[in-house]
């Protein structure tokens, strides 16, 4: 169901004024602040019972006013004066200042969003707002958690619990208090961060979500601000987080973090000494095999082998598609960034592998290399070339760096195989670690 903000923006001029000029004075009036007419379908309470409702949404995706407007619509009666769903509410940010300028007094907060005969009389001694029907919401900070032992409340919003230093404590404390009433309810707005209490809310079968992006809110923001965050930070993890609004997880004992992986990311390419094409081929070819890993990385190769640095420019890789088809997206990335050479794993198809690329290009400089340790066990010295800050990434990566921030010493913790990975592995071991142990065993073996 559409609502009537996505019908205004479709509708004629016409249809906009016939609709207009059918509504009494007092329906016209009314209107700013009925916000099902102007919600955005993120914003609008899913249907069905619930307990928690999370809205995650990126940066200015309208996550405040949804709880402004929800925590309003729990407590407002059809008239000033009638009774609503809702009586005692609590309004918890990470900290009184942040609840106090964002949740009551913000642009998007519950007094901007009140009409008139609504509006809440805020009580500054108390820290709490009163309505006049006698709704009373009070405000509550995640640093003090035990300052929620002991007050009652039918219904609560939370705000930004990702970012709470305190909030598993937080977070327990305030499921003790919602105790009122038939049903009490929660609404949680915020950016999400992998962090262990949000993944345990958003896994509870009494928890309901809904999503949106920054961009989805883009009538309400700054042009220049969506032109400024997104050509900084679309195509990363990062991006994925504060602008898609989506979970970036990365798993306890990651050989990489979403962190490492940012801090190396870069815009401004070096001129390589090497590039390469990597590949981890399916053991089959149908819709449903594996993906076919294929990664391009280039390499600065001067110098001493503890300088030489690397980038990883493509994620090619390919899925449910035959052996020529990949074998064809490998040739076209090498023609892409004029690769050097073409790295293919074999354990899987041995010399069919070389047999198909050559089909396609007789004359591609290939190597073939064979997998005698665990995925885990070659992908951990790449992983420490992350850490000494030797490999950096382009935008764009996203499949690739969930497949390696779910990488452990114990193995692969994700959905199916890390192919992306083990071609990303194979790439920088032919151009750094491989080269890299070669120069230095004729040194060690002169020591002895």
């Amino acid at each position: 169901m559409r609502s009537g903000s996505a019908w205004l923006a479709s509708a004629t001029q016409d249809e906009v004024d016939a609709f207009l000029g059918g509504l009494s004075d007092n329906a016209l009036l009314s209107l700013p602040w009925i916000f099902e007419f102007w919600a955005l379908p993120h914003q609008v309470p899913p249907q069905g019972v619930w307990k928690s409702w999370v809205i995650m949404g990126g940066r200015g995706a309208g996550k405040t006013r949804a709880g402004a407007e929800w925590v309003r619509a729990e407590v407002e009666g059809a008239l000033p004066i009638d009774a609503g769903r809702s009586r005692r509410v609590a309004l918890v940010g990470e900290t009184i200042e942040q609840a106090r300028e964002v949740m009551v007094f913000g642009e998007s907060g519950i007094l901007a969003c009140s009409p008139p005969d609504r509006m809440p009389v805020w009580e500054a001694g108390r820290k709490r707002l009163v309505w006049p029907n006698g709704a009373v919401a009070q405000l509550f900070s995640a640093h003090e958690p035990e300052s929620l032992r002991g007050p009652q409340f039918d219904a609560a919003w939370v705000d930004e619990l990702a970012k709470w230093k305190r909030a598993e404590e937080a977070w327990d404390m305030l499921q003790f208090a919602l105790r009122l009433g038939d049903n009490p309810r929660q609404v949680v707005t915020t950016t999400p961060k992998n962090v262990g209490v949000l993944k345990a809310i958003l896994k509870n079968p009494s928890t309901v979500i809904t999503h949106a992006p920054t961009e989805a809110n883009r009538a309400y923001l700054a042009k220049s601000f969506l032109t400024e965050v997104q050509a900084r930070y679309a195509g990363t993890r990062l991006g994925q987080q504060e602008l898609e609004g989506l979970l970036v997880e990365d798993v306890e004992g990651a050989l990489w973090t979403t962190a490492r992986i940012e801090a190396g990311r870069v815009d401004k390419l070096p001129e390589f000494s090497r590039i390469v094409v990597a590949i981890d081929p399916p053991v089959t070819s149908t819709k449903t095999s594996d993906t076919c890993g294929i990664v391009v990385v280039g390499a600065v190769t001067e110098g001493s082998p503890q300088n030489w640095r690397a980038v990883v420019l493509e994620d090619a890789s390919v899925q449910g598609v035959s052996a020529d088809q990949w074998a064809r997206a490998a040739i076209a990335a090498m023609a892409r960034h004029k690769a050097d050479r073409l790295v293919a794993e074999v354990n899987q198809g041995g010399d069919l592998v070389e047999t198909v690329l050559r089909q396609v290009d007789a004359l591609v400089p290939y190597r073939k290399v064979t997998a005698t340790r665990s995925k885990a066990i070659r992908a951990e010295p790449v992983a420490a070339l992350y850490e000494q800050g030797r490999v950096s990434h382009v935008r764009g990566l996203i499949k690739l760096e969930a497949e390696m921030c779910q990488m452990t010493a114990a193995g692969f913790l994700g959905k199916g195989s890390p192919d992306r990975m083990d071609a990303l592995v194979w790439a920088l071991t032919d151009l750094i670690i491989a080269p890299s142990e070669a120069h230095w065993r004729p040194q060690v073996r002169g020591l002895y």
